[in-house]
């Protein structure tokens, strides 16, 4: 079974309190130890000076070790705190009161005596304990010394053998009932205040994972109401909050994209419907002449096969130009686009393109003009693109301007940009449709009707290639009075 993170965390946290714990208590135990150790020995560090000086057997330097080991026992009876030992100068035990058995060390190190002996002793000191080879004990120790010669060392072990077992018998039955109460007390209370703050440390995270896991249990579909339901804070300091943000951040730019790509693939699939239908009208009309030329063309008169030539050249040229447009919008749509950008003068442009509508202009008896404020106007864009662009809604302002009417093509200096602007006085185009002219197949629904056809993909191309040059187009329209396309492009000073 694979552990939850608040499970993790709650077995790691309880590790590290009992090892941390353990290793205090063991340093407690080992300071309090020392502590007793050195208040005992300094509070009788002068006793084998004292029974050095006060016993005639010692002081006179006389070896009855038959009275010494009488002495010994008595005073052993008197403080059964202590152990004393007859030292030769080598350290070899001369006589003790105890049973034989009992002592197992022959000879004691020397090098704690003489250390507690020097001036600059620093307690406690432990020396070896007679009765056990493995431990060692505080002691106090004095020479004994006769005509100025050392005799031995008065050796008297602090905290003896039965000292020891009485101690150690009142310190094992307090340690137990201490360790149980203190244990059982200490782990409640630390279970219930890890269990507090691992659920407390742990909810923003357990949040998180709900919400991952109703998000993809819903399949991305429940997003919106999911996204509805957080109150992540994005000012918090809280690692996981901010992160709580940046995953609701990033559901709403992905539900987004969802919905993006849902749109455009309706749209791509309404695009195809019409665009096939568009295509077959032509197909249609092209396959219908040519069989007739190829079948009867014989039976036709001059004038009746090259009128069937001529339409059948003239349904070749709309379904040329629908083609075009179709890769022209798909390889705007691709962002593979290459822009040649470049300064020239404006006002050139302007009366290029004006001069190639002039004849159609002509045709349908509208006046097409040009309003610039000064010829010095010079702009940073890629002219090809800006032409097409100009091209596109030039052509739709003739086309949906009646007779008599106007199309002005204008520029006006604006901060540091100019603003060129498609006017025209045509039929115009509702509000509730501004919103969506630039839609790739979308003709107003009181477009002007003519003898081509036109897919309604001028204006999504004109978008796009405006979009390339850092700019937006924006449309100002009254139903009836005409249209004015404006775009800004890039000043520059030469």
């Amino acid at each position: 079974m694979r552990l939850r993170f608040y499970h993790r965390l709650a077995i790691s946290l309880v590790t590290i309190f009992i090892v941390i714990t353990s290793l205090y208590l063991f340093w407690l135990t080992d300071l309090h130890k020392a502590t007793k150790n050195e208040a005992e020995q300094r509070l009788h560090v002068q006793l084998a000076s004292h029974l050095v000086s006060d016993s005639p057997l010692l002081k006179t330097g006389a070896y009855d070790y038959d009275a010494l080991k009488n002495l010994f026992h008595t005073l052993m009876v008197l403080g059964p705190n202590f152990e004393f030992y007859y030292l030769d100068p080598n350290g070899h035990v001369l006589t003790y009161s105890a049973p034989k058995e009992k002592v197992v060390r022959q000879q004691v190190d020397l090098a704690p005596i003489k250390q507690l002996l020097s001036s600059n002793r620093l307690l406690p000191i432990y020396g070896d304990d007679p009765r056990n080879r493995s431990t060692k004990k505080i002691f106090s120790a004095a020479p004994v010394i006769n005509d100025g010669q050392l005799q031995g060392y008065l050796y008297v072990i602090i905290g003896g053998e039965i000292h020891d077992s009485i101690w150690a018998h009142l310190e094992n039955n307090q340690k137990i009932k201490q360790f149980v109460v203190g244990g059982i007390a200490s782990l409640v209370f630390m279970l219930l205040v890890s269990l507090l703050l691992f659920r407390w440390l742990t909810y923003p995270i357990n949040k998180l994972t709900k919400m991952m896991e109703h998000v993809r249990d819903s399949d991305f579909r429940k997003v919106s109401a999911i996204l509805a339901s957080q109150d992540w804070n994005e000012r918090s300091n809280d690692e996981i909050e901010r992160m709580g943000v940046v995953f609701t951040d990033m559901l709403q730019h992905i539900q987004l994209q969802f919905e993006t790509m849902q749109n455009l693939d309706e749209q791509r699939r309404t695009l195809l419907a019409d665009l096939s239908h568009d295509l077959r009208t032509p197909l249609a009309n092209l396959q219908g002449y040519i069989e007739t030329l190829s079948l009867n063309g014989e039976r036709l008169s001059s004038d009746e096969r090259q009128r069937f030539i001529d339409v059948s050249l003239k349904n070749a040229r709309n379904l040329k130009k629908l083609i075009d447009q179709i890769f022209e919008l798909a390889y705007l749509e691709s962002g593979q686009v290459q822009m040649n950008l470049e300064t020239f003068p404006l006002s050139e442009l302007l009366h290029d393109i004006a001069s190639k509508f002039d004849i159609k202009a002509k045709q349908k008896n509208v006046a097409l003009s040009i309003a610039i404020e000064t010829n010095d106007y010079h702009v940073y864009a890629d002219i090809g693109k800006l032409e097409r662009v100009l091209t596109n809604l030039i052509e739709n302002a003739i086309r949906h301007t009646p007779s008599n009417g106007s199309v002005t093509l204008s520029a006006q200096n604006k901060d540091d940009s100019i603003r060129v602007a498609v006017i025209d006085t045509g039929v115009g185009i509702s509000q509730n449709e501004v919103a969506f002219i630039f839609d790739a197949r979308y003709q107003a629904s009181n477009s002007k009707p003519d003898r081509n056809i036109h897919v309604g993909l001028g204006l999504a191309i004109s978008k796009k290639l405006i979009n390339l040059q850092s700019s937006d187009i924006f449309v100002e329209s009254k139903l009836g009075e005409g249209t004015c396309f404006m775009f800004d492009l890039k000043r520059v000073s030469v």
